[in-house]
């Protein structure tokens, strides 16, 4: 088999090992969209992160067999012009839960404790000048005991709910907005984020959660509330959160995906001066136990497929 990797920047240089027992692997570091089709030419197999395969680039590429995607998301693989082309489509599921449930209390942790306002103190010299053993400048507050709301309550959901339950919070899972029907063990939504103390968002980005976090949301939650989102960057309207928290509106924010990645410098997330706002350039799935966990599951679908087996199929 003849495997092309079009973005291998984003496995960090994690060990291909696993991958290149299964035929002959072609690495490249990024590929720009005008040197997909001559790269991927005689390719059997393609692994693409976020390079993006349309209809005319598929339709140009007579060998491919079979389309892996290094990543849950397969938005930048034309589904339809794949199937048309009796092409497979694979992705990866799972493999970053425990890297994001990390980041998700990191960001949090950081922003209840206030780590990073005493980590600058220290750094200014301003514990040194203190006239008592500590410092007490900046807030610190718990999780326990707090209503932590989950809005998303798929496997990355219920990750996080679990050390929620350790910390001794209150876990509250929201009802998708608008729902007609309040499922079992489920809090209308507008009830669960008027309730809050910490919103932590681990829903895909859909048409019905695009902007679901916009000025009337916002506008819900209690003035110390905080919210977490490592999900997608469009879930959260950048600018109605920047506007609540220069109202105060909220406690605070983490933040590790964008709208528009990578970041554009206009972004008001990036402008915002305040230093309740946490925001981090799209980490929470890059553990290097993740990454590896990843190529061993790319891999794995690979071996599936050339035994005419299948898994995560999506197409």
């Amino acid at each position: 088999m003849n495997i092309v990797i079009l973005d291998a920047k984003t496995l960090a240089n994690t060990s291909l090992s696993p991958l290149q027992k299964l035929g002959q692997v072609t690495v490249y570091s990024n590929t720009p969209p005008t040197q997909v089709i001559s790269r991927c030419q005689h390719a059997d197999i393609i692994i693409t992160n976020k390079v993006i395969l349309n209809a005319s680039t598929i339709a140009c590429l007579p060998n491919l067999k079979l389309i892996c995607v290094a990543a849950t998301g397969t938005n930048n693989i034309d589904l339809n012009a794949a199937k048309a082309n009796n092409i497979s489509v694979q992705n990866v599921a799972g493999y970053s839960t425990p890297s994001v449930v990390q980041l998700t209390f990191t960001l949090l942790g950081n922003l209840m404790g206030n780590v990073h306002r005493y980590n600058n103190d220290c750094k200014q010299g301003l514990w040194q000048k203190s006239d008592m053993f500590c410092r007490l400048d900046h807030p610190i507050t718990e999780i326990n005991a707090k209503q932590f709301v989950i809005v998303g309550y798929g496997a990355l959901g219920k990750a996080v709910a679990n050390v929620a339950h350790a910390f001794g919070a209150h876990v509250v899972i929201a009802e998708r907005r608008h729902s007609k029907k309040t499922r079992a063990g489920r809090t209308d939504f507008d009830q669960a984020l008027r309730q809050a103390d910490i919103i932590s968002v681990h829903c895909p980005l859909t048409e019905h959660t695009k902007n679901l976090f916009d000025e009337s949301v916002l506008s819900l939650l209690k003035p110390s509330a905080v919210l977490i989102n490592t999900a997608r960057g469009g879930i959260v309207n950048e600018q109605a959160l920047v506007d609540a928290l220069n109202n105060k509106q909220l406690a605070g924010a983490g933040i590790d995906v964008l709208s528009q990645e990578p970041a554009d410098a206009n972004n008001p997330l990036l402008h915002y001066c305040g230093e309740n706002l946490l925001v981090t350039p799209h980490i929470a799935w890059a553990s290097k136990e993740s990454i590896t966990r990843l190529v061993q599951q790319i891999a794995d679908n690979i071996q599936k497929f050339i035994k005419s087996s299948t898994t995560n199929k999506v197409v």
